[in-house]
């Protein structure tokens, strides 16, 4: 076993009991890292952690947080610990402040995951590759879970967790279609690692009629699915702007094409 994996999963205990619970104790423990982050620039592992039994089921997003009441590990929760972490800061450099936390806790189980599947900050190549090849060095460990993501009551496995929140990457990046969702982020990560910015336009013009499809109100489809005009309009981004959509992730897509739907309203 790789040093510093673990056979089975832990999370932060403030993690686990009601939400009103876990609410109090994320809140401290955002006050915490704040402090710490305040004083030191960094943030220090979470100081108790729990193993969660094979097959419990973990709420990985809060929209399909209906029990309340019910204890129940709440992974999503983490985003109130930054929450926390940026009101006591005063909101200043919040990207700095979540990259430092995201930098911190990549190499847990529990960050990996969260950090994939909240895509928390703009979700480039570069950053996505690093979440992904995060959550494979953990995967048989997080694989002993099961995840409540998307569909209410739906507990599903890690594979369908990652498939329902990283599908647009292999189609993107792994566009073969074939072999099992692990081999495939393995193969979207290890290109997205080391992409071009014209490997970038290749996955983004594989992704462009999933996010045209997504904007149901756009005004000018016919331009903006047009090969030739996104090329045009994408390699005149600088190379922050490009950063951005880099990784080919269809929200991040859609935001553009409706930058752009405004700026052919305005000509």
């Amino acid at each position: 076993m790789t040093p510093g994996h673990t056979a089975s999963l832990q999370l932060p205990a403030f993690l686990h009991g009601t939400y009103r619970s876990v609410q109090q104790k994320v809140k401290r423990e955002g006050l915490r890292c704040a402090e710490q982050y305040r004083t030191e620039g960094t943030f220090s592992a979470h100081r108790q952690l729990l193993e969660v039994p094979l097959g419990e089921v973990v709420v990985a997003q809060g929209v399909v947080d209906f029990q309340q009441e019910r204890p129940a590990w709440r992974l999503y929760m983490l985003s109130q610990v930054l929450g926390g972490v940026w009101e006591a800061l005063g909101w200043e450099d919040s990207s700095a402040v979540r990259d430092a936390y995201e930098g911190s806790f990549l190499e847990t189980p529990w960050g990996a995951l969260f950090f994939t599947l909240a895509r928390m900050g703009p979700v480039s190549a570069e950053r996505t590759a690093r979440r992904l090849e995060a959550v494979l060095r953990f995967w048989e460990a997080l694989e002993g879970a099961r995840y409540l993501f998307k569909a209410p009551g739906a507990a599903q496995t890690l594979e369908e967790a990652m498939e329902a929140s990283c599908g647009w990457a292999m189609d993107a990046w792994c566009p073969e279609r074939q072999g099992p969702v692990r081999a495939r982020l393995e193969s979207a990560a290890e290109r997205m690692a080391r992409a071009t910015r014209e490997d970038c336009l290749k996955a983004i013009f594989r992704q462009m009629p999933r996010a045209l499809a997504a904007g149901h109100d756009l005004k000018h489809r016919q331009v903006l699915a047009d090969p030739a005009f996104q090329r045009e309009r994408l390699t005149t981004l600088d190379s922050r702007a490009f950063e951005r959509v880099s990784g080919a992730c269809t929200p991040e897509l859609l935001e553009k094409l409706y930058d752009w739907d405004q700026e052919l309203g305005l000509q």
